[in-house]
């Protein structure tokens, strides 16, 4: 599966995006799907996942509550809507598949990636 993440762009403190992920490919719906980002002079965090189902979903603390994870697997896409932004989630997003549903998803885990979207988030 080959992955594309779009949706990024510059808002401001407060405000919504929502990302998405569009997979190619007949295997989407057996992926895992995971969000992960990366700020400037960090690593690469998780932020949220969700089951091939769509029934199970996982989310980093920082982001519990104000962000949402789902999918399509018709339309093998996934999205990430996120609200009430801050500053600190300013970080280039990028989507992942996993073959296994896991609590704290790591990058070394995942099998494939998608290329990022920047999302700049001003005060």
């Amino acid at each position: 599966v080959q992955l594309q993440a779009s949706g990024g762009g510059v808002v401001q403190a407060g405000g919504s995006l929502r990302l998405s992920c569009v997979a190619s490919g007949r295997t989407f719906s057996s992926y895992v799907m995971v969000w992960f980002r990366q700020a400037p002079g960090k690593e690469r965090e998780f932020v949220a996942s969700i089951s091939t189902s769509g029934y199970s979903r996982s989310y980093a603390d920082s982001v519990k509550g104000r962000f949402t994870i789902s999918r399509d697997n018709a339309k093998s896409t996934m999205y990430l809507q996120m609200t009430s932004l801050k500053p600190e989630d300013t970080a280039v997003y990028y989507c992942a598949a996993d073959l296994y549903y896991r609590s704290i998803p790591t990058v070394e885990e995942m099998d494939r990636w998608g290329k990022g979207t920047q999302v700049t988030v001003s005060s």
